[in-house]
């Protein structure tokens, strides 16, 4: 586990982040949180509880595209914190701008998801739904950001400006054991844009990056093209992979599951690899 020197915000920095963090959600009086079970919205989630009490709901989404054990992650953080918890099921798949895999295709799952939870907000009293997006989120491609804009949904996080590194040190300062755990976005940005997304493929990409973290792997990502897994591990892990693992067997359990072929990417690991057509595209 990362030591917190390796995390750089000041601790003045973060008291400030913090206490502004905490105004928000005061003003709020009841608030619904789209939450994940990611550090990002867990921080939110966790804030929102020790603010708002019982006024304060975190609400997971459950389909294909998320893993069955970051549901049951979701579950175990909620009951840590003691924020009130529910899940509803998001029915992107039924879509086919989603699994028709454009590059906006994130929209549309950001649309399913708050036009799921806003009525839901509505119905139950609460006047917000919040969700985890960080500082950092907004120079990245995020479509979905906008999607939720659109719904008047509020970023937290985003407004004070709380980076990725301000996440973890806030939450290891809360003493939130997850504080360094790994990003995790759905199961749909393993593929590349314009590869349709099938419940299957999302099946067999999920139980492949199972069995890696099974054995120990935490930060990697198993890509999905057309028959082929592309395995991606950080580049200091990428030696010891090789020598240390049985590959054959990894081959013929990745076989089992669906794909033909599978690869092992040598740059290594990194988020948002496959948004990199579209800097290419774009002459960046």
């Amino acid at each position: 586990m990362r030591r917190l020197e390796t995390i750089s915000p000041s601790s003045t920095q973060l008291d400030r982040k913090m206490a502004q963090l905490t105004a928000i959600f005061a003003e709020m009086d009841h608030a619904l949180i789209a939450y994940s079970g990611g550090v990002d919205s867990t921080l939110v989630a966790k804030i929102a509880q020790d603010v708002l009490g019982d006024r304060a709901l975190a609400v997971t989404a459950n389909s294909p595209s998320l893993l069955p054990d970051d549901l049951e992650d979701a579950r175990m953080q909620a009951a840590m914190i003691g924020i009130r918890h529910e899940i509803v099921s998001t029915h992107e798949m039924d879509n086919p701008n989603y699994t028709s895999n454009p590059i906006n295709r994130c929209y549309f799952c950001k649309s399913e998801l708050h036009d799921t939870l806003k009525p839901l907000a509505i119905g139950r009293g609460y006047p917000y739904v919040v969700d985890g997006i960080n500082a950092d989120d907004l120079s990245d491609y995020r479509p979905g950001i906008q999607a939720a804009h659109e719904r008047g949904v509020r970023s937290p996080l985003a407004e004070v400006g709380v980076s990725k590194l301000d996440v973890r040190a806030l939450s290891q300062q809360l003493d939130l054991p997850w504080w360094d755990k790994p990003a995790q976005p759905c199961l749909s940005s393993r593929f590349p844009y314009g590869e349709e997304i099938t419940v299957a493929k999302l099946q067999r990409v999920g139980r492949a990056e199972r069995y890696l973290r099974d054995r120990g792997y935490r930060d990697l990502r198993v890509r999905s093209e057309g028959d082929t897994a592309r395995i991606e591990l950080p580049p200091e892990s990428i030696k010891e992979f090789v020598l240390t693992t049985d590959l054959k067997q990894i081959v013929r359990e990745f076989q089992t599951y669906g794909f033909l072929y599978v690869t092992l990417d040598l740059e290594g690991y990194r988020s948002g690899k496959l948004n990199q057509v579209l800097q290419t595209a774009a002459g960046l």
